[in-house]
């Protein structure tokens, strides 16, 4: 059954409703995710790079887990990129936004 674009608790329903259908007469299904793909990190933060993702990650905790703002880093907003329906959209975010697994970080650097 195909998952891609489901979350786990609308996959989990779709696997229930198909096991109705002749083979279990009340299924309880759980779907948890094992392994998500890794987010990359790039710019001035310590160890730019990719890594694995964590569920809840935001920016900041993303950045710390790089080892934390470079000197030169602008601090303020980063730009974040996600491959949404085969186009990537960059846009600038607050470190309080929410990264999914994928996305890519820049952290940019600050000219004063």
């Amino acid at each position: 059954m195909p998952a891609r674009g489901s979350s786990t608790q609308q996959l989990s329903q779709r696997i229930a409703e198909r096991l109705k259908q002749g083979y279990v007469r009340e299924p309880h299904v759980t779907v948890e995710v094992e392994t998500y793909r890794p987010f990359f990190i790039l710019g001035e933060v310590t160890t730019p790079g990719q890594y694995p993702y964590v569920a809840d990650m935001t920016v900041e905790k993303a950045i710390a887990i790089a080892g934390g703002f470079a000197p030169r880093a602008f601090k303020q907003t980063v730009e974040l990129t996600h491959n949404a329906q085969g186009q990537q959209i960059k846009t600038g975010v607050p470190l309080s936004y929410p990264v999914r697994p994928g996305d890519t970080v820049l952290v940019k650097e600050r000219w004063f």
